[in-house]
């Protein structure tokens, strides 16, 4: 399938969400989910909370190892405005399967791809990223196999690698190369449990927006959707019934869009901004999924807001929390956004980190999710 016009709109039922507040943290970005245990990072320290029925503001996360950045980004990451202006931190982390007391991670730093094995309390570099400063994820499925996609500038729009790792994080070959010219870079790539594959996602301009279906061993990476900006995605989730995902455009209206495990492609839910984030959450009655937006003026995209939109269903698409862009440039200090974990989570709480907005700048959240 090429592009997506003329996209079925789903009608709408009447399952409503609830989010109620159970704590925040300030300084503590989140990362990932795995089942129940939430991590986030404190700067260049990973740490870690099991979530419980009785958790409360007063629980204290577990930290678990660091990295040692450049000297200057340990001065840098301590203050928030700084940490905001040199984009420190752990922005994407993985956990190989099976060992959850002491895990293999695998994380994204500035600048580098960064593996702590069991039994260390310290991440080691284990590739040197060349072009770009680091991938938007980091991916490891069941198997053990690790990846991440480049993403850097391209304006030359050069070839573009998609890295493997088969040795749980110490080394990386280029698994998949996509030729010059045919995308800008790697947005994400999404393990589908359910489908038993990859989706990989690319942008940025016209036939360099796709959303591709590929086999483990990435010698078979089909095209599903391309063509348009409404092909444009960061965040995808998967489900039993399909594949969501929002659209990440500064040029046109945003959605969300429900991809159907018999390749069909329907319109469920508008944005009022471009989004980045998405992720699934076990609740009663069900499950629910989230996609949150940031502030990316632009002539189509007016918000000033943050929004956290859900649905129980899939279909009935509510803003259930709103936060206001704070003072600071965009340019400098960041877009205004809310960041939801990758991986897969059990419990019924939502998660979020918003940076950028007031008050709650650099601020972790979490809430209990109720279906009505």
């Amino acid at each position: 399938m090429s592009g997506i016009p003329e996209i079925p709109v789903a009608v709408a039922t009447s399952s409503k969400l609830n989010l109620r507040r159970i704590a925040a943290w300030q300084g503590i970005r989140v990362l990932l989910w795995d089942g129940d245990v939430l991590y986030g990072c404190r700067g260049y320290q990973i740490v870690r909370l099991r979530l419980h029925p009785q958790i409360s503001q007063s629980e204290e996360w577990e930290a678990m190892a660091g990295f040692r950045p450049a000297w200057w980004r340990n001065l840098t990451s301590r203050t928030p405005l700084t940490y905001r202006l040199v984009r420190d931190g752990f922005h994407a982390l993985a956990i190989l399967a099976g060992q959850t007391e002491d895990p293999t991670l695998v994380g994204a730093v500035p600048g580098a791809l960064v593996t702590r094995t069991p039994g260390s309390d310290e991440f080691q570099v284990t590739h040197r990223i060349q072009r770009g400063t680091r991938p938007l994820h980091v991916t490891a499925i069941p198997s053990g196999r690790i990846y991440w996609g480049e993403y850097f500038d391209n304006r030359e729009r050069a070839e573009v690698h998609i890295y493997v790792s088969i040795d749980r994080g110490r080394t990386w070959q280029a698994a998949y190369t996509f030729p010059a010219g045919s995308i800008r870079h790697v947005h994400n790539i999404v393990y589908d449990r359910w489908c038993d594959c990859l989706w990989i996602l690319t942008g940025d301009e016209g036939a360099e927006c796709k959303v591709l279906r590929a086999t483990f061993d990435l010698r078979s990476v089909e095209v599903v959707m391309s063509g348009n900006q409404q092909a444009r995605a960061v965040a995808a989730v998967p489900t039993q019934d399909g594949l969501y995902f929002s659209t990440d455009t500064p040029l046109e209206k945003n959605h969300v869009y429900r991809l159907d495990r018999a390749g069909n492609v329907e319109r469920v839910g508008d944005l009022a901004s471009s989004s980045i984030y998405g992720c699934r959450v076990g609740c009663r009655g069900g499950e629910a999924i989230f996609f949150s937006t940031m502030i990316e003026p632009s002539t189509v995209n007016a918000s000033r807001e943050v929004h956290l939109a859900g649905s129980g269903d899939g279909t009935n698409w509510q803003v259930l929390a709103g936060w206001k862009k704070d003072k600071l440039p965009l340019r400098y200090f960041q877009y205004g956004n809310a960041i939801l974990p990758d991986g897969e989570n059990v419990t019924g709480y939502l998660a979020a980190t918003t940076i950028a907005v007031a008050p709650d700048d650099l601020v972790t959240t979490l809430w209990e999710v109720e279906s009505a």
